[in-house]
Protein backbone atom coordinates (compact mmCIF):
# COMPACT_ATOMS: atom_id res chain seq x y z
CA UNK A 1 0.00 0.00 0.00
CA UNK A 2 1.35 3.66 -0.88
CA UNK A 3 0.45 6.56 1.57
CA UNK A 4 0.04 10.16 -0.59
CA UNK A 5 -0.05 13.72 0.72
CA UNK A 6 -0.77 16.72 -0.94
CA UNK A 7 0.16 19.99 0.68
CA UNK A 8 1.06 23.56 0.82
CA UNK A 9 2.43 26.11 2.57
CA UNK A 10 2.48 30.03 2.41
CA UNK A 11 6.03 30.90 3.93
CA UNK A 12 8.87 33.57 2.98
CA UNK A 13 11.10 31.07 1.43
CA UNK A 14 15.31 31.45 2.10
CA UNK A 15 18.01 29.81 0.27
CA UNK A 16 15.63 28.33 -2.25
CA UNK A 17 18.76 26.21 -4.05
CA UNK A 18 20.06 25.02 -1.21
CA UNK A 19 16.67 23.98 -0.10
CA UNK A 20 16.23 21.94 -3.54
CA UNK A 21 19.25 19.94 -3.16
CA UNK A 22 18.23 18.84 0.51
CA UNK A 23 15.06 17.86 -0.64
CA UNK A 24 16.20 16.06 -3.71
CA UNK A 25 18.35 13.78 -1.67
CA UNK A 26 16.01 13.70 1.43
CA UNK A 27 13.53 11.83 -1.62
CA UNK A 28 16.02 9.42 -2.61
CA UNK A 29 17.06 8.15 0.39
CA UNK A 30 13.43 7.92 1.40
CA UNK A 31 12.41 6.49 -1.89
CA UNK A 32 9.65 9.33 -2.13
CA UNK A 33 7.85 10.35 -5.89
CA UNK A 34 5.70 12.82 -6.60
CA UNK A 35 6.52 16.92 -6.93
CA UNK A 36 7.14 19.91 -4.53
CA UNK A 37 7.77 23.40 -5.75
CA UNK A 38 9.41 25.54 -3.95
CA UNK A 39 9.40 29.49 -4.58
CA UNK A 40 10.04 32.57 -2.65
CA UNK A 41 6.28 32.73 -1.06
CA UNK A 42 6.05 28.99 0.02
CA UNK A 43 6.20 25.57 -1.12
CA UNK A 44 3.43 23.09 -2.59
CA UNK A 45 3.46 19.68 -3.41
CA UNK A 46 1.99 16.11 -3.52
CA UNK A 47 3.87 13.37 -2.95
CA UNK A 48 3.81 9.22 -2.09
CA UNK A 49 5.79 6.54 -0.58
CA UNK A 50 5.34 3.83 2.37
CA UNK A 51 3.45 4.89 5.44
CA UNK A 52 6.42 4.88 7.40
CA UNK A 53 8.97 7.06 4.39
CA UNK A 54 6.32 9.45 4.14
CA UNK A 55 5.85 10.55 7.76
CA UNK A 56 9.76 10.91 8.01
CA UNK A 57 9.67 13.10 4.60
CA UNK A 58 6.94 15.65 5.99
CA UNK A 59 8.33 16.01 9.34
CA UNK A 60 11.75 16.62 7.38
CA UNK A 61 10.27 19.16 5.05
CA UNK A 62 8.20 20.89 8.01
CA UNK A 63 11.96 20.67 9.41
CA UNK A 64 13.90 22.14 6.38
CA UNK A 65 11.40 25.45 6.26
CA UNK A 66 11.05 26.09 9.67
CA UNK A 67 6.88 25.93 10.48
CA UNK A 68 4.41 23.50 12.51
CA UNK A 69 1.96 23.04 9.86
CA UNK A 70 0.97 22.84 6.68
CA UNK A 71 -1.83 25.62 5.44
CA UNK A 72 -3.47 22.48 4.02
CA UNK A 73 -2.74 18.99 3.88
CA UNK A 74 -4.66 15.94 2.52
CA UNK A 75 -4.06 12.13 3.09
CA UNK A 76 -4.90 8.82 1.17
CA UNK A 77 -3.81 6.14 0.16
CA UNK A 78 -3.54 3.66 -3.16
CA UNK A 79 -2.64 0.17 -4.34
CA UNK A 80 -0.24 1.58 -6.40
CA UNK A 81 2.61 3.72 -6.59
CA UNK A 82 0.54 7.05 -8.01
CA UNK A 83 3.95 9.21 -9.85
CA UNK A 84 6.90 7.96 -11.73
CA UNK A 85 9.50 9.54 -10.01
CA UNK A 86 10.34 12.43 -7.61
CA UNK A 87 11.14 15.49 -8.37
CA UNK A 88 11.85 18.94 -6.84
CA UNK A 89 10.88 22.42 -8.74
CA UNK A 90 12.22 25.93 -7.97
CA UNK A 91 9.58 28.59 -9.63
CA UNK A 92 8.17 31.69 -9.07
CA UNK A 93 5.30 31.30 -7.46
CA UNK A 94 3.28 28.10 -5.89
CA UNK A 95 0.88 28.54 -8.38
CA UNK A 96 1.41 31.04 -11.26
CA UNK A 97 -0.68 33.86 -11.34
CA UNK A 98 0.90 36.92 -10.86
CA UNK A 99 0.19 37.59 -7.66
CA UNK A 100 2.18 36.77 -4.43
CA UNK A 101 0.80 35.84 -0.92
CA UNK A 102 2.57 37.24 2.10
CA UNK A 103 -0.61 36.92 4.41
CA UNK A 104 -3.70 34.43 4.36
CA UNK A 105 -7.74 35.38 4.72
CA UNK A 106 -8.23 32.12 6.78
CA UNK A 107 -11.42 33.36 7.84
CA UNK A 108 -13.40 32.81 4.38
CA UNK A 109 -12.46 29.09 4.65
CA UNK A 110 -15.87 26.44 4.91
CA UNK A 111 -15.41 23.22 6.37
CA UNK A 112 -17.19 20.54 4.13
CA UNK A 113 -19.78 20.35 6.23
CA UNK A 114 -20.96 24.00 6.10
CA UNK A 115 -20.07 24.04 2.52
CA UNK A 116 -23.81 22.46 1.20
CA UNK A 117 -25.69 25.30 3.10
CA UNK A 118 -23.68 28.08 2.14
CA UNK A 119 -23.48 27.26 -1.84
CA UNK A 120 -27.57 26.45 -1.92
CA UNK A 121 -27.99 29.80 -1.72
CA UNK A 122 -29.00 31.11 -4.97
CA UNK A 123 -27.44 34.40 -4.35
CA UNK A 124 -24.42 32.58 -4.06
CA UNK A 125 -22.06 32.86 -7.19
CA UNK A 126 -20.40 29.52 -7.18
CA UNK A 127 -16.83 29.59 -9.39
CA UNK A 128 -14.81 26.57 -10.20
CA UNK A 129 -11.49 27.11 -10.03
CA UNK A 130 -10.23 24.31 -12.24
CA UNK A 131 -9.19 24.19 -16.00
CA UNK A 132 -11.96 23.38 -18.40
CA UNK A 133 -11.17 19.48 -18.26
CA UNK A 134 -11.50 18.79 -14.73
CA UNK A 135 -14.68 20.82 -14.68
CA UNK A 136 -15.75 18.09 -17.34
CA UNK A 137 -15.00 14.89 -14.94
CA UNK A 138 -17.17 16.37 -11.98
CA UNK A 139 -18.03 19.37 -9.94
CA UNK A 140 -20.65 20.75 -7.82
CA UNK A 141 -24.06 21.09 -9.25
CA UNK A 142 -24.77 24.40 -10.34
CA UNK A 143 -21.15 25.76 -10.50
CA UNK A 144 -19.64 27.87 -13.52
CA UNK A 145 -16.09 27.39 -14.58
CA UNK A 146 -14.38 30.58 -16.31
CA UNK A 147 -12.82 27.81 -19.01
CA UNK A 148 -9.42 29.17 -18.47
CA UNK A 149 -6.13 26.55 -19.92
CA UNK A 150 -4.18 29.10 -18.19
CA UNK A 151 -4.21 29.95 -14.31
CA UNK A 152 -2.46 33.53 -15.02
CA UNK A 153 -5.20 34.41 -17.23
CA UNK A 154 -7.58 33.86 -14.10
CA UNK A 155 -7.74 38.06 -13.03
CA UNK A 156 -8.60 38.73 -16.54
CA UNK A 157 -12.07 36.51 -15.68
CA UNK A 158 -12.52 37.66 -12.07
CA UNK A 159 -12.18 41.25 -13.29
CA UNK A 160 -15.67 40.96 -14.73
CA UNK A 161 -17.59 39.48 -11.45
CA UNK A 162 -19.54 42.13 -9.29
CA UNK A 163 -18.03 43.24 -5.74
CA UNK A 164 -21.30 42.82 -3.79
CA UNK A 165 -21.68 39.63 -5.05
CA UNK A 166 -21.29 37.14 -2.52
CA UNK A 167 -18.76 34.62 -4.51
CA UNK A 168 -17.95 30.75 -3.45
CA UNK A 169 -14.68 28.98 -4.69
CA UNK A 170 -13.07 25.66 -4.99
CA UNK A 171 -10.28 24.05 -6.81
CA UNK A 172 -8.74 20.59 -6.07
CA UNK A 173 -6.83 21.42 -2.69
CA UNK A 174 -7.56 24.52 -2.44
CA UNK A 175 -4.62 26.70 -3.19
CA UNK A 176 -5.66 27.88 -6.10
CA UNK A 177 -8.48 29.58 -4.79
CA UNK A 178 -5.93 30.82 -1.90
CA UNK A 179 -4.57 32.83 -4.75
CA UNK A 180 -7.67 34.03 -6.47
CA UNK A 181 -9.13 35.10 -3.10
CA UNK A 182 -6.36 37.28 -2.17
CA UNK A 183 -6.04 39.00 -5.58
CA UNK A 184 -10.33 39.78 -4.94
CA UNK A 185 -9.66 40.98 -1.39
CA UNK A 186 -7.11 43.43 -2.98
CA UNK A 187 -9.70 44.41 -5.38
CA UNK A 188 -12.42 45.35 -2.81
CA UNK A 189 -14.17 42.17 -2.86
CA UNK A 190 -15.08 41.54 1.19
CA UNK A 191 -17.48 38.15 0.77
CA UNK A 192 -15.84 35.98 -1.05
CA UNK A 193 -15.12 32.25 0.17
CA UNK A 194 -13.62 29.58 -0.23
CA UNK A 195 -14.27 25.48 0.00
CA UNK A 196 -11.35 24.35 3.16
CA UNK A 197 -8.78 21.50 1.66
CA UNK A 198 -10.59 22.01 -1.40
CA UNK A 199 -12.89 19.38 -3.75
CA UNK A 200 -10.01 16.39 -1.83
CA UNK A 201 -11.05 17.12 1.47
CA UNK A 202 -15.04 17.42 0.65
CA UNK A 203 -14.69 13.86 -1.04
CA UNK A 204 -12.98 12.17 2.18
CA UNK A 205 -15.11 14.02 4.56
CA UNK A 206 -18.98 13.97 2.68
CA UNK A 207 -20.92 11.07 2.30
CA UNK A 208 -21.90 10.10 -1.08
CA UNK A 209 -25.99 10.37 -0.07
CA UNK A 210 -25.43 13.98 1.25
CA UNK A 211 -22.83 15.60 -1.31
CA UNK A 212 -24.13 17.89 -4.05
CA UNK A 213 -20.54 16.81 -5.92
CA UNK A 214 -21.37 15.12 -9.22
CA UNK A 215 -18.79 12.99 -11.28
CA UNK A 216 -15.42 12.82 -10.19
CA UNK A 217 -12.51 15.06 -9.12
CA UNK A 218 -9.17 14.70 -11.84
CA UNK A 219 -6.11 14.19 -10.23
CA UNK A 220 -2.33 14.99 -11.19
CA UNK A 221 -1.25 11.41 -11.22
CA UNK A 222 -1.81 7.61 -11.62
CA UNK A 223 -5.07 7.08 -10.64
CA UNK A 224 -6.66 10.36 -12.78
CA UNK A 225 -9.56 10.89 -10.94
CA UNK A 226 -10.74 9.99 -7.72
CA UNK A 227 -14.51 9.49 -6.24
CA UNK A 228 -16.32 9.46 -2.71
CA UNK A 229 -13.63 8.57 0.28
CA UNK A 230 -10.93 9.13 -1.99
CA UNK A 231 -11.43 5.70 -3.87
CA UNK A 232 -9.76 5.31 -7.09
CA UNK A 233 -12.08 6.95 -9.95
CA UNK A 234 -13.27 5.36 -13.71
CA UNK A 235 -11.63 7.44 -16.06
CA UNK A 236 -8.40 6.80 -18.07
CA UNK A 237 -5.73 8.75 -19.72
CA UNK A 238 -5.44 9.28 -23.40
CA UNK A 239 -2.71 8.42 -24.99
CA UNK A 240 -3.33 11.33 -27.56
CA UNK A 241 -3.98 14.32 -25.71
CA UNK A 242 -3.25 13.27 -22.33
CA UNK A 243 -6.75 14.39 -21.38
CA UNK A 244 -8.95 12.06 -18.75
CA UNK A 245 -11.30 10.21 -20.37
CA UNK A 246 -14.41 8.27 -19.32
CA UNK A 247 -16.12 4.93 -19.88
CA UNK A 248 -18.70 6.47 -22.26
CA UNK A 249 -15.41 8.17 -24.40
CA UNK A 250 -14.59 4.65 -24.73
CA UNK A 251 -17.03 3.47 -26.28
CA UNK A 252 -17.33 6.36 -28.93
CA UNK A 253 -16.09 5.95 -32.99
CA UNK A 254 -12.97 8.62 -32.07
CA UNK A 255 -11.43 6.39 -29.29
CA UNK A 256 -8.73 4.61 -30.38
CA UNK A 257 -6.53 2.81 -27.45
CA UNK A 258 -3.51 4.51 -27.73
CA UNK A 259 -4.15 6.73 -30.26
CA UNK A 260 -7.05 9.09 -29.75
CA UNK A 261 -10.29 10.12 -27.86
CA UNK A 262 -13.55 12.42 -28.57
CA UNK A 263 -11.21 15.34 -27.60
CA UNK A 264 -8.46 14.55 -29.96
CA UNK A 265 -9.45 12.34 -32.72
CA UNK A 266 -10.29 15.51 -35.63
CA UNK A 267 -7.23 17.76 -34.51
CA UNK A 268 -4.26 15.03 -34.70
CA UNK A 269 -2.99 14.63 -37.90
CA UNK A 270 -2.57 11.03 -39.99
CA UNK A 271 1.19 10.90 -39.57
CA UNK A 272 0.70 11.49 -35.52
CA UNK A 273 -2.26 9.00 -35.45
CA UNK A 274 0.05 6.84 -37.29
CA UNK A 275 2.68 7.18 -34.90
CA UNK A 276 0.70 6.54 -32.17
CA UNK A 277 -0.59 3.10 -33.56
CA UNK A 278 3.21 2.01 -34.05
CA UNK A 279 3.96 2.73 -30.46
CA UNK A 280 1.08 1.26 -28.87
CA UNK A 281 1.76 -1.65 -31.12
CA UNK A 282 5.17 -2.05 -29.58
CA UNK A 283 3.58 -1.59 -26.21
CA UNK A 284 1.04 -4.58 -26.98
CA UNK A 285 3.89 -6.45 -28.20
CA UNK A 286 5.89 -5.95 -24.99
Amino acid sequence: MFYISGFYKFKKINGIKKSKKLLSDIFNQYKIRGTIIISGEGINGTISSTKKNLELVLNLIKKTFNFINFDNQNLSKSKFQIFHRGKVKIKKEVVPMGIKISKRKIKNHLEPTKWNKFISNKKTILIDARKPFEYKVGTFKGSINPEINNFREFPHYLKKLDKNETIAMFCTGGIRCEKASVYLEKKGFNNVYQLKGGIINYLKTIKKNKSLWKGECYVFDNRISLKHGLITGTHSMCSGCRKPISIKDKKSSKFEEGVSCPNCHDILTNSQKERFRMRQKQINVA
